[in-house]
């Protein structure tokens, strides 16, 4: 004996399932997009936000431990750009052109560092929801330095303010 559907049951069936996959698929974040968001650095001098420009990832310091230097906000004073001198560290997109490469890992970047003035290729590997390898290096990773990042829900606020003006002493 053949078993017959009525064709709005089956219609129904297949409405059905098919909501149900939508409203899975909408839950769910691109395994290239799991790098997003805000990462405090391993010594916890920053903050940075990973976040995407246009196909690639990209990574700005969103958050300073220390965001002033004798009372202004520290600049970019190591840059060996003179024209990028005094732009604030704050702000500023230090990682950039990373590719999703597979298996949590971004590839293809390179990473700026404010404090040394030197640029480095890098790598990021995500390792588990909350931690982050990123490597920088010289040619190959092989030649190169790890830190370890940890996820933050938060940034904490920053207010920067420059330097009151020296008093002057009238004669």
């Amino acid at each position: 004996m053949i078993m017959r559907w009525p064709v709005r049951s089956l219609k129904g069936l297949l409405l059905t399932a098919a909501s149900c996959f939508a409203l899975g698929a909408q839950g769910t974040v691109p395994e290239s997009d799991e790098v997003l968001g805000n990462w405090l650095t391993e010594e916890g001098k920053a903050v940075v936000e990973i976040f995407r420009c246009e196909e690639k990832y990209c990574g700005r310091i969103a958050w300073l431990r220390d965001p002033l230097k004798d009372g202004n906000p520290v600049i970019d004073d190591k840059n060996p750009d003179e024209k990028l001198k005094d732009r604030p560290v704050l702000g500023m997109v230090f990682l950039q052109g990373f590719v999703y490469d597979e298996d949590h890992v971004w590839t293809d970047g390179t990473i700026y560092d404010p404090e040394s003035g030197d640029e480095y290729s890098a790598k990021v590997t995500l390792v588990g929801d909350t931690t982050l390898e990123l490597r920088g290096y010289v040619l190959i990773p092989l030649f190169g330095r790890t830190e370890e990042w940890t996820r933050v829900n938060d940034i904490p606020d920053v207010e920067l303010q420059p330097a009151p003006a020296e008093p002057t002493t009238q004669k």
